[in-house]
């Protein structure tokens, strides 16, 4: 059949895409399939039903209807992505169309608990690789007609599915076609997971800062979604996306919403309190230690100099050095087996730590500190890897110029953060600029009956979340 001939020319010699032959009636039939992504048990009934013969592809459409999805297209490129994506394509002699049957079949992750997100209550549900699995579950918890879900291929190679996701009577109708509109400009050979879409979306990509929110478990996107955000979700990618992103999402926890809201705000304060604590302490102690020692009480004074005597390392030196040594233990403990991990990650750090501070390299206080640190880091798991860099810049700040230095430092990055925005929202909202609605859930909580109203810090169509809520505009 000259127009199988045709199609079958469009795919490499080598590409794993196989053609059959067959009676169609009186009429011949062809079907390409990819073996390895095509459930053949849904193409044999396929087969079955078409080979009692068809007038059309139309007609022969709704007679496989209640087999598979099917559909007919007149895009030989949508027949050809359809084919690698794994649907049967079928051809039928004097037609110019193709019959494209979903007969997809993927190995896929069951959905579990996300390894990065676990919750002492609420759900335990988690995104996995599908990305069809994953739009169910955000589904599932809006049952309305409000939901809008946009489609979009991005990846030359890959045709990786792409799905935008929000509330059309909720969210922002600009924020959600400058999403799209910035999706649709990516012009990249694969995407294999949705960070690959970060940098795209981000407006400072080379800021040490994210400004991209990601989530592995669906009732906290949903949540996000409900608030006027956007989602976006990528094939083959656990992780979903979330804009506009705000710091202070970084601070909150799956627990929070599920845990009294007396308890929350305490915890959110004490991680406020050791993210401080974690950028700034080992800056602090070596500018105390070098410029400011007349500050510090006597008695602490002299512990420290006996510390510290014999130490060939100035104080700056030492501080980053111990940071460093911490720092390859951490993604030597990430990288490692789950199995050794935790015991490599342990031993290693009483060891060398102990094994230094015997040896006279580095002091007591420095390795203490640095850990305490480092621990304090993991109150915001998210930020860990910004955080780290900003405690590097601390130290050299606080090692060269004292508390003059770190004061100049943290000047510097309030003002960068205060002048910094996610599509149309503070970054630092609701506390620069101060936003009093939203304190509700900012560093503390609320109990849920009094958030009437949805955050001021996004743009919305919709202020109102909960009967009592006394406005309704934007």
């Amino acid at each position: 059949m000259e127009t199988a001939d045709k199609f079958q020319k469009l795919f490499d010699e080598k590409c794993n895409v196989v053609r059959r032959d067959f009676k169609c009636g009186k009429r011949e039939g062809t079907l390409f399939f990819n073996p390895d992504l095509t459930d053949e048990e849904t193409l044999r009934e396929f087969v079955r039903a078409a080979a009692k013969g068809a007038n059309s592809l139309v007609s022969l459409n709704d007679d496989a209807i209640h087999i598979a999805e099917t559909k007919v297209s007149y895009d030989e490129y949508a027949a050809v992505e359809g084919v690698l994506s794994g649907d049967g394509v079928f051809l039928l002699s004097g037609e110019d169309g193709y019959l494209i049957v979903n007969a997809r079949k993927y190995e896929k992750r069951a959905v579990m608990e996300p390894p990065t997100e676990t919750v002492i209550r609420g759900p335990r549900e988690g995104f996995v690789e599908d990305i069809k699995t994953n739009l169910s579950l955000l589904e599932r918890r809006f049952k309305t007609p409000d939901l809008c879900i946009e489609r979009l291929t991005i990846g030359r190679q890959s045709r990786t599915s792409v799905a935008v996701v929000y509330l059309g009577t909720v969210a922002d109708k600009s924020l959600a076609e400058s999403i799209v509109e910035r999706l649709k400009q990516i012009d990249i050979d694969v995407v294999t997971d949705s960070n690959y879409l970060v940098s795209y979306l981000e407006k400072r990509p080379y800021s040490l800062f994210k400004q991209v929110g990601y989530t592995e478990k669906p009732d906290v996107a949903s949540a996000k979604i409900a608030e006027g955000r956007v989602a976006v979700v990528v094939d083959g990618s656990p992780m979903a996306l979330t804009l506009p992103f705000l710091l202070t999402e970084d601070f909150q926890s799956g627990d929070d919403y599920y845990e009294r809201s007396g308890f929350t705000s305490f915890l959110r304060i004490v991680r406020l309190l050791a993210l401080f604590l974690a950028v700034l302490l080992p800056g602090v102690y070596i500018a105390f230690q070098i410029y400011h020692y007349e500050m510090l009480p006597n008695r602490f004074l002299i512990t420290l100099m006996n510390a510290v005597k014999g130490v060939p390392l100035p104080p700056m030196w030492e501080m980053l050095f111990v940071l460093l040594l911490f720092e390859v233990i951490r993604d030597a403990s990430v990288r490692m087996p789950r199995a050794v991990s935790m015991a490599m990650s342990i031993v290693g750090a009483i060891v060398l730590g102990d094994t230094a501070v015997k040896a006279g390299l580095v002091s007591s206080p420095a390795v203490m500190l640095a850990a305490l640190s480092s621990i304090a880091l993991f109150t915001a798991p998210n930020e860990v890897g910004t955080m780290s860099l900003m405690r590097l810049i601390v130290t050299v700040a606080g090692g060269l110029a004292g508390a003059l230095g770190i004061i100049i430092v943290s000047v510097y990055t309030v003002h960068y953060l205060c002048r910094m925005d996610s599509y149309g929202s503070p970054y630092l909202a609701p506390f620069a600029p101060a936003l009093l609605p939203d304190m509700q859930d900012g560093m503390t909580v609320s109990p849920r009956k009094d958030m009437t109203l949805r955050p001021y810090g996004i743009r919305t169509h919709n202020r109102t979340r909960t009967k009592g809520g006394d406005e309704g505009g934007k």
